[in-house]
């Protein structure tokens, strides 16, 4: 498959990388506006620009995501979308998708380890819904450069959390003015040095605390993931699909 890399910052590299390791599948185009290297092929996302490409993975900036899907969209290029710190606008993610018939898979983190860590925190919530006794809370560490906060990852275990416990219906950024509602779960975020990521998710209850915690080693799992993200969206149905919808299809459930 010629896969068409957009964005050519830490992911994107890793990305080409893991391609030209494989074997399997080639780097059709590099498209970037700002990296330097003799491997990029364009500075803009166009139709022409992928008009070599099978399919694309996308680590850009949140405010290009609706504009990158529709050039996905008009070109027929199935896309697995990494970028994140856009989410509030998937509705029109959707509607452009549905609009045009795209295919795109989209995710805060392609990493298969933390699409289990997502699914063993909404099963713990579910439990803990139904014992009661147990707050929750979420931590995330990223590198010194990550430009978003909290991560997408964090706000997916609190968006599983939410969907299982019915005492928690959102959450605080940070602890703004101390106390932290009943109802509300925090996330507290560290940006330090060069960590990939760590994400812990704390229960605590008054005789016990439990953690759930996925600690990144290095970002070739993210990179190897998104690999086999756009090798899977590229053979679906138009469509905005999600980490829960490839892992579920590749093992029939997690």
């Amino acid at each position: 498959m010629r896969i068409a890399i957009v964005g050519f910052g830490r992911m994107g590299r890793m990305v080409y990388g893991k391609i030209v390791e494989s074997g399997v599948h080639t780097v059709s185009a590099v498209i970037d506006p700002y990296a330097e290297g003799p491997g990029i092929t364009s500075r803009e996302l166009t139709a022409d620009a992928l008009a070599s490409s099978d399919a694309a993975i996308d680590f850009t900036a949140p405010e290009k995501a609706l504009e990158n899907i529709g050039i996905y969209a008009e070109a027929s290029i199935p896309a697995a979308i990494g970028t994140t710190g856009w989410y509030e606008r998937m509705d029109e993610a959707k509607a452009i998708v549905e609009r045009k018939g795209a295919r795109i898979i989209c995710s805060a983190n392609f990493s298969i380890g933390v699409a289990i860590f997502l699914q063993l925190v909404e099963e713990a919530g579910r439990l803990i819904d139904r014992s009661g006794g147990y707050d929750a809370a979420i931590e995330e560490i990223h590198h010194r450069g990550k430009a978003d906060a909290p991560s997408g990852t964090a706000l997916m275990a609190a968006e599983r959390l939410i969907s299982a416990m019915h005492a928690k219906t959102g959450i605080i950024r940070g602890n703004p003015e101390g106390r932290i509602p009943d109802d509300r779960i925090g996330i507290s975020s560290l940006r330090v040095g060069h960590v990939p990521g760590t994400h812990t998710v704390t229960l605590d209850g008054e005789d016990d605390t439990i953690e759930i915690r996925h600690t990144a080693r290095s970002r070739s799992g993210f990179a190897s993931g998104a690999i086999k993200a756009a090798e899977w969206i590229a053979c679906q149905e138009p469509g905005l699909y999600t980490m829960d919808d490839f892992t579920s299809a590749l093992h029939g459930g997690i």
